[in-house]
């Protein structure tokens, strides 16, 4: 076991420098360090991998920045590329709303699907060749040998690693969650990824939507300010 009174022991530091190095190595890779930088967080947000948030933190002096977030909980159980491909998703998002035109809401609009292909990640709802490249609800595929898979596989290279992940928790109530039970009793609101429909049904409900017969998701709720949400493999089912 590590001493913790070790000053060399900078977990903080050891968490969120590979985060900067790898913004910044993307950035100048697939964005021609046009972008400016960010705060990136880790959020345990249900169901998503990770969100953009624009101008969502302020200093006293007035100075704003963007929010992207990762979700640590999936550190672990994705390849290190897979995770570097949500920070670039959400990249995308940022640069859309400093150089381009994000559509209404959390709609992923096709000059988000262009830029995205741009750099290298094709943007599907499913996450798998095929879906639709627009929506309310987006995931994305690596392209092979595209930009970011060749800029990634650089980096893993030259050693770059996430040095700290989340430990699973073996509680309970975090095993039920995890197999899908929810003992709340309470609705969830799902919509059709692809149109405006709704509805409300138990948790873990299987709807389609009669307009698009494609799957509807749980509802996502959006905090201040405009965000993206990058839906984790549970919302592909």
């Amino acid at each position: 076991m590590s001493d913790t009174n070790n000053p060399a022991f900078r977990p903080t530091r050891e968490t969120y420098d590979p985060l900067q190095q790898a913004y910044e190595n993307l950035n100048r890779a697939l964005f021609e360090n046009t972008l400016p930088n960010c705060l990136i967080t880790l959020q345990r947000s249900k169901r998503s991998y990770g969100y953009f948030c624009g101008d969502r933190f302020a200093r006293p002096d007035g100075q704003l920045t963007d929010e992207i977030a990762l979700n640590p909980s999936h550190f672990r159980d994705r390849p290190q590329e897979e995770v570097l491909a949500t920070l670039a998703h959400e990249m995308v998002h940022l640069w859309q709303h400093h150089f381009g035109k994000p559509g209404r809401g959390r709609y992923h609009n096709s000059e988000w699907a262009e830029k995205m292909m741009a750099i290298g990640l094709h943007p599907s709802a499913t996450g798998k060749e095929g879906g639709a490249e627009t929506g309310d609800v987006m995931d994305h595929y690596i392209v092979a040998d595209g930009p970011f898979e060749r800029t990634v596989k650089k980096m893993l290279a030259k050693g770059f690693s996430l040095s700290w992940t989340e430990e699973p928790d073996r509680s309970l109530d975090a095993l039920r969650e995890a197999n899908g039970e929810n003992r709340s009793g309470k609705r969830v609101r799902y919509v059709c990824p692809y149109g405006d429909q709704k509805a409300w049904a138990k948790h873990e409900a299987k709807l389609v939507c009669g307009e698009h017969m494609e799957p509807m998701v749980p509802h996502q709720p959006t905090p201040r300010g405009y965000i993206d949400i990058t839906p984790t493999a549970d919302d592909e089912e």
